[in-house]
């Protein structure tokens, strides 16, 4: 910098300054003593741009989505909800989260064993975290995520002018001795995938959980963020990390469950960190739908959803594919969920394999940082009769390419 600056003929600090408006922007990243690059692409463009795309013909196990045919029909809850509002309109001034909502989601976080502690309600799992990360951290501030994990939370935190550090995760979720030594190095923010971790599947043991806990217990003042997106597909029990430091929220979405089209989170947390989320909420689109809210209290009530029976089904597919895979010498990861993650050696090539015997999967490219190449694929569009083709396509893509001949 103050080489830069000489040559410019400027203060210091006014190099100084533009580096932390480019950080800020998303235009270059730092990275400690390995200095500042310029990022390749701009923070705000989405993993997902790099998908896969699908030809006629070929079968889509790469898009992450839930089995059509295990979501709730939506006309009946949303019909009734919006005729209680005729009753009792909402209006300006009401509170943003429906109390029969958060009566019935705090009996579940209580049977869960997640803290009490206040409730919002969000537009989805994904606005919960940047609600809760804008609310306590500032630009440049580095947040530990999971490696491999979910795309579009590796997209979020740069973003939003923050540092990403990789933490690995294997099929208990991260890796202890990996957050302790991000600790160390001064992160401000952990973000953990309860179960059903995208892309891997991984789900927090009990174990883990109390090695976490104890990784953490030293470092009080750090936001803890725990992601339970997959609640209503899993048949894992939970083993919350929440109130292992004084910043906590843990998120709850029905998307996987109930509907992505949904777009609703419930939040919960210490009481200065909802507190935030509220009070930014109410500057912004001011709340929730009480529509959109009653709506999913009468799912929630009507049985519209039997989550063991979604869970089973989603196990089944999942186990067979490992099963089948493992029969065929191929390693694959999936303990919970609706994805199977597997390790290759080269993603390009896998992923290009696959597209040519009939079978779309997602690259690993999406999903990671410094974590080995992998594939992954989405069980939700699978039958039965489909998971001996797919492993007998998949050890064919993972195995060596044939020779090519020059004559």
């Amino acid at each position: 910098m103050r080489e830069l600056a000489q040559q410019l003929g400027v203060n210091p600090n006014t190099v100084a300054a533009a580096y932390r408006t480019l950080r800020e922007r998303g235009v270059i990243e730092t990275a400690g003593r390995r200095g500042s690059r310029i990022r390749p692409k701009p923070a705000t463009t989405a993993r997902g741009r790099d998908h896969v795309d699908v030809p006629p013909g070929v079968r889509d196990a790469s898009n992450g989505n839930p089995d059509p045919t295990l979501l709730p029909p939506l006309a009946e809850a949303f019909a009734a909800a919006a005729a209680r509002g005729d009753e009792r309109p909402v209006l300006y001034g009401q509170a943003a989260v429906d109390p029969e909502l958060a009566r019935h989601a705090r009996v579940a976080f209580d049977a869960d064993g997640v803290p009490d502690g206040p409730l919002a309600v969000t537009s989805g799992a994904l606005d919960a975290i940047e609600r809760v990360l804008a609310a306590h951290l500032k630009p440049g501030d580095a947040v530990a995520v999971e490696d491999p994990g979910w795309g579009s939370m590796l997209d979020l935190v740069p973003a939003l002018g923050l540092r990403t550090v990789p933490i690995g995760v294997d099929d208990e979720g991260p890796l202890p001795a990996e957050v302790q030594q991000a600790l160390l190095d001064g992160v401000r923010a952990v973000v953990v995938t309860a179960r059903a971790q995208n892309p891997t599947g991984a789900a927090v043991s009990a174990a883990r959980a109390r090695a976490l806990r104890k990784v953490l217990a030293d470092h009080r003042e750090v936001l803890l963020i725990e992601d339970d997106h997959g609640h209503g597909i899993v048949d894992l029990s939970l083993h919350p990390l929440a109130g292992a430091t004084h910043s906590w929220a843990f998120v709850r979405s029905t998307a996987k469950a109930y509907g992505p089209d949904l777009r609703l989170a419930v939040l919960t947390g210490d009481p200065v960190s909802v507190d935030r989320v509220l009070g930014r909420q109410r500057l912004g689109p001011g709340w929730v739908s009480h529509v959109l809210q009653r709506a999913v209290v009468q799912l929630w009530t009507g049985g519209a959803v039997d989550e063991a029976a979604v869970a089973a089904s989603y196990g089944r597919r999942r186990d067979a594919l490992i099963t089948a895979l493992a029969e065929r010498g191929v390693e694959a990861h999936g303990r919970s969920g609706m994805n199977v993650w597997v390790p290759v050696p080269d993603e390009t090539a896998v992923v290009a394999r696959l597209l040519h015997t009939g079978w779309a999967v997602a690259p690993g490219a999406r999903f990671r940082m410094s974590a080995p190449p992998g594939v992954r694929i989405t069980v939700s569009a699978l039958a039965a009769e489909d998971i001996g083709p797919v492993a007998d396509a998949v050890a064919s893509a993972v195995g060596p390419a044939p020779a090519r001949r020059y004559d």
